[in-house]
């Protein structure tokens, strides 16, 4: 079986030199915020993260001095910053305990997933943070637009942007008072961002071309995890111009593999990732599902090698999505499906 695997870590980003040079920050500094209303008197010199994507962010504007501890990993840090963040705590490679996060006396709890720390959160509910003090900031890459009380991981009503992610980067910039670091990067990444719809709309790919994102399963033996018509894959596809053969509006709804044989989609896409919550996290453990099982087997992307590997984190709303939208189209120019 050929396959395409996509290095996990993501070109080192340059923050131009020649970016104009933003305002400062007039404090105090009120935000809204995926239904609450945060206001900061000044930039917050103490920050515990609850994922991977906010960690990274604030590293590429330059704030690693302002991390006190990290949580929630899906794969190594992007490896411009490998150095400097094995100096900073880890407070777990998956959920951290409120108890933890609290411990550091953070000025500012950043977070990617509601489901950490939200209405339902794992850690916490952001008015326990509240109640003692410690702000909260989510991305609006997880509000924005969605449900996350619908489904497992949420359900989105319109098809996710990489607006909402600059909307992220703007935010934190002013809160951290960086906004001159926060609009190079933003430029950074349009620019990025618009050469990938360029190649992915240069593709021409044959009417009826279809593809599967799968990102892991609880067990080998039950329906796997799968992207939703929404979500940053459901992005990518309508870039590529394929259809997405799942069609539920879940973020990561589970689907039987009869279901997905029957749609047999044109290629394939999983998910490679360091966690091990799952059986299915690992992508040797997804290769040799796909070529072993009796459903799975028959389906065309596998009897012909169409299956692409990229980042498990460039599957959900972070600066990783864009280089995996580049790589993607990359990886169907080589299959030559015209």
């Amino acid at each position: 079986m050929k396959t395409y695997s996509i290095a996990h870590g993501v070109t080192a980003l340059f923050l131009s030199c020649t970016a104009a040079v933003a305002t400062e920050t007039t404090y105090p500094l009120t935000i809204e915020n995926c239904g609450h209303e945060l206001t900061f008197d000044a930039a917050p010199d103490t920050t515990v993260t609850v994922g991977q994507s906010t960690t990274e962010l604030l590293y590429l504007m330059g704030l690693h001095n302002k991390v006190a501890a990290t949580s929630v990993w899906f794969n190594p840090v992007l490896p411009q910053f490998s150095q400097l963040n094995a100096k900073i705590e880890r407070l777990a490679d998956n959920d951290p305990s409120f108890e933890s996060v609290v411990n550091k006396k953070p000025e500012l709890v950043t977070v990617m997933y509601e489901w950490h720390v939200g209405a339902e959160g794992i850690v916490a509910t952001r008015e326990m943070f509240h109640e003692v003090g410690v702000p909260t900031y989510v991305m609006p890459t997880d509000c924005e637009s969605k449900n996350n009380q619908i489904g497992l991981d949420g359900t989105r009503s319109e098809l996710f942007s990489t607006e909402q992610l600059y909307t992220s980067i703007t935010q934190l910039s002013k809160i951290y008072d960086a906004q001159t670091a926060g609009a190079a990067l933003i430029a950074n990444l349009q620019a990025t961002e618009g050469q990938a719809i360029e190649k992915a709309q240069n593709l021409d790919l044959p009417d009826g071309t279809s593809g599967l994102f799968w990102f892991s399963s609880a067990d080998m033996d039950i329906d796997p995890y799968v992207a939703g018509q929404k979500g940053v894959p459901a992005y990518m596809m309508d870039k590529l111009g394929v259809k997405n053969v799942v069609t539920s509006h879940e973020e990561w709804p589970t689907v039987g593999w009869e279901t997905l044989a029957k749609a047999d989609p044109t290629f394939i896409v999983i998910a490679e990732m360091n966690r091990r919550r799952f059986p299915a996290d690992d992508v040797a453990k997804k290769l040799e599902f796909l070529k072993n099982d009796p459903v799975a087997s028959e389906m065309s992307a596998v009897k012909e090698g169409r299956i692409i590997t990229i980042d498990a984190h460039a599957m959900s709303p972070t600066i990783r999505a864009i280089y995996a939208l580049d790589a993607v189209a990359d990886a169907l120019a080589e299959f030559d499906l015209k």
